[in-house]
């Protein structure tokens, strides 16, 4: 894994604008800590980061090759899981290749053989960009799922791009503005976020599974992967079968590698069917499977269980860990420390995003890093096979995305010194971003109007909840320098996944019964029949004391940016108060009270460190 920058420019001679892209490079350094690199013309830079995982001399950024007069170089962030198949087609196709066993230039050179159609071909996580030096064109792509994340900032006669929004600030054209559709998605919509929205205003990302191409005859946006709606003929049995081989075979790619490679193991279902699996995967190499679980000083004591997190993992990893025969490591969190890197996640995020979700997960893969460069992760499970409590309410809901919740309570701490018409404004926003999504569902003609509604609702996890997880997932292991990897992603289980009914999905009346029963005899009886148990969040009472005072401080100060968003007096009153500020968790499974006064921080920090305009 690694993190790139680039700029296009066709008015400005950019070999005079070096120190432009040096900066911008060097803000994902986290990213990438093992080596830089950079392509300089006239009309193109590219930096690279690069985290060594395969190929250590070969896979050398930015890599370029020359084939029929025309050259071409690319940086890229990612894995490709079917290199090997590649090189062998490439090969047979007359390709000689130059590294050892490199997944770059195996997507240089597939890109130079088919061009954008290359990459139906990639099995694999990626963002990538690809410049044309005779043509003066570049191409860029991400994954279908958006496990890899590519901005970019259209400027006149200009494209400056990163995988990181750190990156693309660093550049002088760019501003940190947050103009009314920003306000929108920061206090609505987040932690998640509008697919394709960079937040800041004229800041893009590039969509999962859609590809851009920029040149004098200007920007094009092109969508390459969709979910297809088809009728599902196999039974039962045969989906079983099929999910069991599509996920072992996910699994056993995922853990190749030149690095040391290791589990994260909760002892759920998720994360201990990717373990069960990778223990025989690496022993193939002749490698143990090390499996780390994270866990909160004083949750055995503490621990509260509610209708998202009906138990605690730390009863159950150890069992997990001996019977799936893995060397596990448990790290336990210090609670203050957990608040005292708020700040760090935020940065690493460029967003006030999940708070101490996102610091905890930043602070395990600190740990596991100590370790290895590589691990796996049981992520997207519950988004494709219907894990998530939403999908078994028999409610239906109103017309929005069932893990935003609180939404007046919410509105009603604006500051009054924002426009009176924004409240207004958010709640509409809110409707249109909903509706908007579910005009792109795929539609089966025929469907009944019960899995049509279930369909809708997969469509809205995957598209609109599952990249908020991904994003947390790549920017708290990479500000670690550790790359984390998610079989459940493969999109060829999605594929599968996706029009299968939910009666088998929901086999048995179970939450994931279809993957359950796939996973018998691979995962103990024990773990198949475990409810579901989201993430774990600490539920210590000092670590709320903690957050709820350095919130106070933070709103008890005429000085601090938080007052020009929030109002002030209103939170200092609930806080006096002792009353509750959400009666229920405002955004997904976890994010309670606690989880607020540790976003107000973040949010306060980010308007200061990143010199954030508000314009409306």
């Amino acid at each position: 894994m690694c993190g790139f920058s680039g700029w296009i420019d066709w008015k400005r001679d950019l070999e005079k604008q070096t120190a432009t892209i040096e900066a911008m490079t060097e803000k994902m350094a986290h990213r990438g800590p093992d080596s830089s690199g950079y392509f300089i013309s006239g009309r193109a830079l590219l930096g690279h980061r690069r985290l060594v995982v395969v190929d250590p001399v070969g896979g050398i950024q930015p890599m370029q090759r020359t084939y029929g007069g025309r050259s071409y170089t690319i940086v890229y962030n990612g894995e490709l899981y079917n290199t090997d198949e590649l090189r062998r087609e490439l090969g047979a196709r007359g390709w000689e290749f130059q590294t050892r066993n490199s997944d770059t230039e195996a997507l240089l050179l597939a890109y130079i053989e088919w061009g954008p159609d290359c990459l139906s071909r990639f099995n694999g996580i990626f963002a990538f960009a690809i410049w044309d030096h005779q043509l003066e064109r570049l191409f860029m792509a991400r994954d279908r799922l958006g496990v890899k994340p590519l901005f970019y900032c259209p400027i006149k006669d200009a494209l400056v791009f990163a995988s990181e929004l750190k990156s693309l600030l660093a550049h002088p054209d760019v501003r940190p503005v947050l103009d009314e559709i920003g306000l929108a998605e920061l206090l609505v919509m987040a932690p998640s976020r509008t697919p394709g929205h960079g937040v800041f205003r004229g800041i893009k990302e590039l969509r999962p599974g859609w590809s851009l191409s920029f040149s004098r005859q200007g920007l094009h946006l092109e969508q390459y992967w969709q979910v297809k709606s088809l009728v599902h003929t196999d039974d039962l049995e045969t989906c079983t079968r099929t999910v069991a081989e599509i996920f072992s075979d996910a699994v056993y790619r995922q853990t190749r590698a030149d690095v040391p490679v290791a589990t994260f193991l909760s002892g759920g279902l998720d994360s201990s069917a990717v373990t069960a699996l990778a223990v025989p995967a690496l022993g193939d190499q002749g490698l143990p499977t090390l499996s780390f679980s994270v866990d909160y000083a004083g949750n055995e004591t503490h621990f509260a269980s509610s209708m998202y997190q009906q138990d605690a993992d730390f009863m159950w990893i150890e069992q997990a860990a001996e019977m799936l025969h893995s060397q596990h490591h448990s790290i336990i969190l210090d609670n203050r420390e957990l608040a005292d890197s708020l700040v760090w996640a935020m940065q690493a995020a460029d967003y006030p995003a999940m708070a101490d979700i996102d610091s905890s997960l930043l602070l395990f893969c600190r740990e596991v890093k100590k370790y290895v460069t590589v691990a796996l992760s049981g992520e997207c499970a519950d988004e494709i096979f219907g894990g998530y409590p939403w999908f078994h309410w028999e409610d239906r809901g109103d017309e929005t995305f069932p893990w935003i919740r609180s939404v007046d309570e919410r509105l009603a701490l604006i500051s009054p010194d924002l426009k009176s018409w924004l409240p207004d404004y958010f709640r509409g926003y809110l409707l249109e971003r909903y509706r908007e999504a579910v005009q792109e569902v795929p539609v089966l003609d025929g469907e009944s109007d019960f899995d049509a509604h279930k369909r809708r609702l997969f469509y809205l996890c995957l598209t609109r909840f599952m990249p908020t997880l991904l994003d947390r997932k790549d920017r708290m292991s990479m500000a670690s320098g550790l790359e984390v990897r998610v079989p459940f992603a493969d999109h060829r289980l999605l594929e599968y996944v996706w029009n299968v009914p939910w009666n088998i999905k929901n086999h048995g009346q179970q939450a994931k019964g279809l993957l359950r029963r796939s996973l018998q005899g691979t995962v103990p009886d024990f773990i198949l029949n475990r409810p579901k148990s989201p993430y774990p969040k600490t539920h210590h009472p000092d670590y709320l004391n903690l957050v709820k005072a350095r919130a106070r401080q933070i709103i008890e100060s005429k000085d601090e940016p938080l007052g020009q968003l929030l109002n002030t007096n209103a939170l200092k009153s609930l806080m006096q108060s002792g009353q509750q500020v959400f009666s229920r968790p405002w955004f997904g499974q976890l994010m309670a009270d606690a989880q607020y006064y540790a976003w107000l921080i973040q949010l306060n920090t980010w308007l200061k460190d990143y010199s954030v305009e508000i314009k409306v």
